[in-house]
């Protein structure tokens, strides 16, 4: 999976806000706790807002807002809001590419990397972030023996029982 930087600003931003208490916080702040471009957090806010996910509250002591409880915003929340889809391929959702002959299995991978990003991405919230409670599954994928060695061309791990479920 790419994480593109917008997505990875975007979770970061979110994260401040839900460790805010509901108090708001002003777009500079947000730009310098987390060390995020602030023309680029500008963008990436206004997304935000227009997915529903934040809104502004003016005045002096104003600031941005999450618009819900941070237990009811995933990461995948987040990440449809700025760059869309979890996973497509070409463009398109994993169910909807046909492939002919011997890669036509290729449409049930695809499927089933999907399906492993949601497993994680829409169980983590916000408030599992800020809290640094993050749920067993996190846990679990990171405990396995080759989730924290980089991915290297041409040399793939043997599969783990996380991966086979």
């Amino acid at each position: 999976m790419h994480v593109s930087a917008r997505a990875d600003y975007a979770v970061r931003a979110l994260v401040e806000l839900a460790a805010a208490g509901g108090q708001p916080i002003k777009r500079e702040q947000l730009a310098q706790a987390q060390q995020i471009p602030i023309n680029f957090l500008s963008n990436i806010l206004l997304q935000l807002r227009t997915a529903g996910l934040v809104r502004t509250h003016r005045g002096a002591e104003g600031g941005y807002l999450l618009t819900r409880r941070p237990e009811s915003i995933s990461l995948a929340d987040v990440i449809r809001a700025v760059d869309g889809p979890l996973a497509n391929v070409r463009g398109e959702a994993p169910e909807a590419v046909e492939y002919a002959g011997t890669a036509a299995p290729l449409r049930e991978v695809w499927v089933a990397v999907r399906a492993s990003l949601r497993n994680v991405l829409e169980q983590v919230t916000l408030h599992d972030v800020a809290a640094n409670s993050l749920p067993a599954v996190v846990h679990e994928l990171v405990g396995q023996p080759y989730a924290w060695q980089p991915s290297r061309p041409g040399v793939s791990p043997p599969p783990t029982d996380a991966l086979r479920r």
